[in-house]
């Protein structure tokens, strides 16, 4: 299996409001940017498309190490998923699932495609380099949901 790192990130200029996501991914010596964003979205929206986008821009099953500064994601996706598919897409408190469709085809990616993938929280906005990175394609992501690239 290839070994690949990933970094994602997403932003959002009020919540809701427009959003970006961004990802890095690195294979050995290659690098490759992707990025993109909604004009009206929240926060936990724009993180989850990144790893989306990320995890579906691998054409091959993979060794991934998945860096993120989100704990929504990480947490929903090694811990809160499995109550969640066995309650019908509702919370503890009965309550519909947020981003649900999203979290299904997050699901989807992580059971059906064969990668390895070990998640890792990073502290957002610490230093450092792959998350700065992410983030600023988060960014760059805002600025093509509003038209300024």
């Amino acid at each position: 299996m290839n070994k690949v790192v990933i970094y994602t990130d997403g932003a959002c200029k009020g919540n809701p409001g427009p959003g970006g996501w961004g990802v890095l991914l690195q294979a050995g010596s290659a690098q490759k940017e992707l990025f993109g964003g909604e004009r009206e979205t929240t926060n936990n929206r724009m993180e989850l498309q990144a790893v989306i986008e990320a995890l579906t821009a691998l054409k091959r099953p993979c060794d991934v190490t998945l860096y993120l500064d989100s704990q929504y994601v990480r947490k929903g996706i090694t811990e809160w998923i499995h109550s969640w598919k066995a309650k019908g897409w509702r919370t503890a408190s009965k309550d519909p699932v947020k981003n649900a469709e999203q979290w299904q085809q997050l699901d989807a990616l992580v059971s059906g495609a064969g990668h390895r993938i070990d998640w890792r929280w990073v502290k957002g906005h610490a230093g450092d380099p792959g998350n700065e990175r992410a983030d600023a394609l988060a960014n760059k992501g805002v600025d093509k949901a509003l038209g300024r690239l």
